[in-house]
């Protein structure tokens, strides 16, 4: 597939330290909570809630918590009520930004948000500006540990996925995002297990950075990420695989 992004590597090695520490839970309370909201709690007539319970249960999060963050979205416990947002922002060396945020404060989150991107080189930009850079695709990451390219590729493409791309030490699923949950349910009635599961916004086209720029576009993502009212961050960069792995090790 053209236009894959490290950047959803990355952030798999990150969601793991993030869910030691019970921020990725937050985040995914806080989707769930807005999903069940908006569409209901049942996960049959709510596919929004479908797609984040698929990505909360392969992140292990507990199920107690699960129901918890339904209930306060359909209104059985007290919740806050947060408001969904859409961001747009290019980075170091032109790289487009895309990501999502869900707040109780839209004013505050706008001021921090462009306190970040000043801070890191980048600048928030027009509604549209980025976006059509994007395209919504499921990703399935299985870890390659777990499993072997031929399993995976069978499981994958009888199941109806778009293709099976090599990510270092992961196998990266991608799916059309009306085949995702299909495609999710025949690696789960499989003996693969699968690492993580989401809709995402796979680039069209990647930007080349290296040296500098590509430490401060790191910098600016993990920043963003580490926003308490981002859920999703998505990048069209590409670092060298070389320099990618130096920067790891250093």
């Amino acid at each position: 597939m053209s236009g894959h992004s490290k950047w959803s590597s990355i952030k798999h090695k990150k969601a793991a330290a993030d869910a030691k520490r019970g921020k990725l839970f937050s985040k995914l309370a806080r989707e769930i909570i807005t999903a069940a909201k908006t569409g209901g709690g049942d996960p049959d007539t709510n596919p929004r809630l479908r797609t984040v319970l698929a990505t909360a249960k392969s992140a292990n999060m507990p199920n107690d918590n699960i129901n918890k963050a339904i209930m306060k979205g359909t209104g059985e416990l007290p919740g806050v009520t947060d408001e969904e947002a859409t961001f747009e922002a290019y980075g170091p060396g032109g790289v487009a930004i895309l990501f999502t945020v869900l707040t109780d404060n839209k004013k505050r989150t706008v001021s921090e948000i462009r306190h970040i991107l000043g801070k890191n080189n980048g600048n928030l930009g027009e509604t549209g500006c980025v976006a059509w850079m994007f395209d919504k695709k499921g990703l399935i990451t299985v870890e390659k540990s777990l499993a072997g390219e031929d399993d995976v590729f069978t499981v994958a493409l009888d199941a109806g996925a778009e293709d099976v791309v090599d990510e270092g030490d992961t196998w990266h699923v991608y799916t059309e995002p009306q085949e995702f949950m299909s495609v999710k349910a025949a690696f789960d009635a499989s003996p693969i297990e699968v690492s993580s599961a989401s809709l995402t916004m796979n680039p069209k086209t990647l930007v080349r950075v290296a040296g500098n720029e590509a430490r401060q576009v790191l910098r600016l993502l993990d920043s963003l990420e580490d926003q308490d009212d981002v859920q999703e961050v998505h990048a069209n960069f590409d670092i060298p695989d070389e320099e990618l792995a130096e920067m790891a090790a250093g």
